[in-house]
């Protein structure tokens, strides 16, 4: 950085900041909302399931089978759809992901068997895929290794952004429009709740940007400011030829596994939190939604004040370690004291904060070896593998509880996993990720 610098001229000096809170404020706001539609379109089966379960009669493992079944088409698609995304720009490739996931999502409505519903889902993720980690991918186009830990926190509150709005929503329209039109509350959440995404999908066309080079907001002084920071960064990164060595990169595969176990909390909390605030006597699905979005809310603070500590202090290993093991506590309480309604609601939240938290500061791991096209194709298939703990974890969840009748083991299941990521962090050399 120091060379950098010194290449620049003094009239050059309020660039930096100036320029990134021109590119802050132009983009990451933008991708949020993108990605709490997003987020809510994808976990809000988790609140259909109080009605649909009922009205369809579907069972704990069904459920739990079609929730994750979605992981499967997310899967396959995910890394043909970030070199795609790589190669024809983000505008047109995010906005044809929202639309069409969007259109899927809208008919949810249909669905009346256990076979549709698994059809569906498998669809939706398979319209879905590349949206997260294009996203990731996106953000690495305009901001360096030390600055993205903190832009990544703050694009990823969009996930208790989602579960603090959506929540209530989703259990408002179930209750209100309950029996509307012939539909059911769960059939007119899918519909409604679609709606933004085909909207937002054609928004991106007319607001997103493909890089620096093409922003029109920028003028060329900041335009070459942030590509020197991007040369600068990508200096001792695997980049455009080195994509097939990918897949044979051993540090790939740990980013997998480390992934995974996360992931596995992540979707065990966001899938079968409903049915959590539900288990510990609370009625009505409006009043479940708005104490389901208290460890959002907790989750919001947690993940941004551990982002920017990453970043100042360029420290990434125990910045991970430590909200894993804490989220691994709180599962472990909330499965201990399932009866009482405040106590749950408070490891839930400690829960939440952890889990919640790993994703953003987990991405600053992968991305400090990766850069150009390794980075679309490694990106995708970390998110890709670890995103099969979307589908591992509301299925042996719902499949414990219909064989226990209970979620304590599942809960136990998810504090174990998170316990394996912490200590697979810990394996990583300090030198390879402290960027």
């Amino acid at each position: 950085m120091t060379a950098l610098h010194a290449l620049l001229p003094a009239h050059a000096e309020p660039i930096p900041e100036g320029a990134y809170t021109k590119v802050f404020w132009r983009i990451v706001p933008f991708l949020m909302l993108c990605y709490v539609i997003a987020y809510l379109d994808r976990v809000n089966v988790g609140f259909a399931k109080l009605q649909m379960s009922q009205d369809l009669a579907f069972s704990e493992t069904v459920y739990g089978l079609g929730a994750g079944v979605f992981f499967i088409g997310y899967f396959l698609f995910e890394v043909p759809s970030n070199i795609l995304l790589h190669r024809v720009g983000a505008r047109v490739w995010i906005a044809r992901i929202m639309i069409t996931w969007g259109l899927l999502s809208a008919a949810f409505v249909f669905v009346s068997t256990p076979g549709m519903f698994y059809v569906m889902r498998f669809l939706l993720g398979l319209a879905e895929a590349g949206f997260y980690p294009g996203i990731i991918l996106y953000l690495t186009y305009w901001y360096p290794a030390h600055r993205r830990a903190k832009i990544i926190a703050v694009f990823m509150s969009a996930i208790p952004v989602a579960g603090i709005f959506g929540n209530p929503l989703s259990g408002w329209i179930m209750d209100a429009f309950q029996g509307h039109g012939g539909l059911a509350g769960w059939q007119w959440m899918f519909l409604i709740e679609a709606v933004p995404a085909v909207l937002v999908g054609l928004l991106v066309l007319v607001w997103l940007d493909n890089g620096i080079r093409s922003a029109r907001w920028l003028d060329e002084a900041e335009k070459h400011y942030l590509e020197r920071e991007i040369a600068v960064d990508r200096v001792g990164t695997k980049s455009d030829h080195a994509v097939g060595a990918i897949f044979m990169d051993p540090r790939v595969w740990a980013m997998c596994l480390i992934y995974f176990c996360f992931v596995m909390g992540q979707y065990g909390l966001t899938f079968w939190m409903p049915t959590l605030v539900k288990a510990t006597g609370v009625k009505g699905n409006f009043s479940i939604g708005l104490l389901s979005a208290i460890p959002f809310a907790c989750a919001i603070v947690a993940m941004n004040v551990l982002g920017r500590s990453a970043d100042r202090q360029r420290e990434r290993r125990w910045h991970l370690v430590v909200p894993a093991l804490l989220g691994a506590v709180g599962f472990v309480v909330a499965a201990s004291f399932v009866q009482n309604t405040w106590v749950s609601i408070a490891a839930l939240s400690l829960a939440a904060a952890g889990v919640l938290s790993c994703a953003p500061l987990f991405w600053s791991l992968p991305t400090s070896f990766l850069s150009g096209a390794a980075a679309a194709v490694g990106i995708a298939a970390i998110n890709s593998v670890g995103n099969l703990a979307g589908f591992v974890s509301p299925y042996v969840i719902g499949a414990l509880k219909d064989a226990t009748q209970s979620t304590q083991a599942g809960m136990y299941v998810l504090a174990g996993m998170l316990v394996v990521g912490a200590i697979s962090v810990l394996r990583q050399p300090a030198r390879l990720v402290n960027r």
